[in-house]
């Protein structure tokens, strides 16, 4: 399963990017967040996930979008 990191994501648009090192970064939709309650991501948040088949009109598109090493809270830049 791919792994990266979470450039950046948009609470309020529910969309952002993963930089995916040596490949093109990877949109990601919050429907794609395997995550409880309230789906985001933090910038800085590790991830693993899987890539769409399809590219969508933001290049590459993740799913089953996993968090496995949160970014500590000093280093997140929340987007508004």
């Amino acid at each position: 399963m791919p792994q990266g990191r979470v450039k950046w994501f948009s609470v309020e648009k529910g969309y952002g990017f993963i930089e995916h090192p040596g490949n093109p970064d990877v949109f990601v939709h919050y429907s794609a967040i395997q995550s409880g309650g309230f789906r985001k991501l933090n910038e800085g948040d590790e991830v693993e996930f899987e890539v769409g088949d399809g590219q969508g009109d933001r290049g590459p598109q993740a799913k089953n979008v996993v968090v496995t090493n949160a970014a500590p809270v000093s280093d997140r830049n929340e987007r508004w």
